[in-house]
């Protein structure tokens, strides 16, 4: 003989809606924390990647663009001037990059920052812009590297390494800077075939200089099994 044993055998029918109910609860209180989550996020990002025209206007573009870039809590060095302006651990920084107006941006680290596709219009003007470093990125992709055409006569040193959003299709958008030297492709973790891109990406800028990328990672490799295989099955016919 079997037995079937319910809930309703221990518990009363109250007890198991009381549970039920501070289960839904919990999980709708999870999902609006996520949610909320998000959305704060979002607004960072968007404050974040304003467009600081009040002080481009000022103060000049190149101010402006300094000022920019150090509120992300990136660093940057002017051309003709080997020191580095960047912000101290709790994202406070001098001023003294304003006595400067006239000196143009030619190195730029924002590693690890929130910039995207919109705060790019802060660097716009910046065609002395030589080095730029987006390692570990979260909002640089595909449309961010899409606009980078504007350096195109100046960019020689790019790192996009570890950004999560980049694809294929984002470093294409890459062939409108010919004088691209060095390009840093390694951790990127859309890219399915890292060796095959890293090819087309050498004849696509013959003069760069690729790294992050072998050019065996993600190339289809024969199957020495099904080669036995298929040599065997050749022997038997002949046979």
């Amino acid at each position: 003989m079997k037995f079937y044993i319910t809930i309703g055998s221990f518990y009363s029918r109250a007890q198991v809606t009381r549970v039920l109910l501070k289960l839904s609860h919990y999980f709708y209180d999870v999902e609006s924390i996520v949610g909320w989550n998000d959305w704060a996020r979002t607004k960072l990002v968007r404050r974040k990647n304003k467009f600081f025209g009040y002080a481009q206007q000022k103060f000049g573009d190149n101010i402006g663009a300094a000022y920019y870039i150090l509120t992300l809590r990136g660093s940057f060095r002017f051309a003709g001037q080997s020191e580095w302006f960047r912000p101290d651990s709790r994202g406070r920084f001098s001023f003294d990059f304003i006595s400067t107006p006239d000196a143009q941006i030619e190195e730029v680290d924002l590693s690890g920052t929130l910039i995207n596709h919109n705060g790019l219009d802060n660097l716009m003007k910046q065609n002395k812009l030589q080095t730029l470093s987006l390692r570990g990125c979260p909002e640089v992709d595909d449309w961010f590297l899409a606009r980078l055409h504007v350096f195109g006569e100046s960019l020689v040193e790019l790192d996009v390494s570890h950004c999560c959003c980049v694809t294929v299709g984002g470093l294409a958008a890459l062939q409108n800077l010919r004088k691209l030297q060095r390009l840093d492709i390694s951790g990127l973790p859309r890219l399915e075939r890292p060796g095959l891109v890293r090819i087309l990406l050498e004849e696509m800028l013959p003069d760069c200089q690729v790294t992050g990328a072998e050019y065996e990672q993600g190339l289809i490799q024969p199957d020495s099994q099904d080669d036995n295989e298929a040599s065997t099955s050749s022997g038997v016919k002949h046979i």
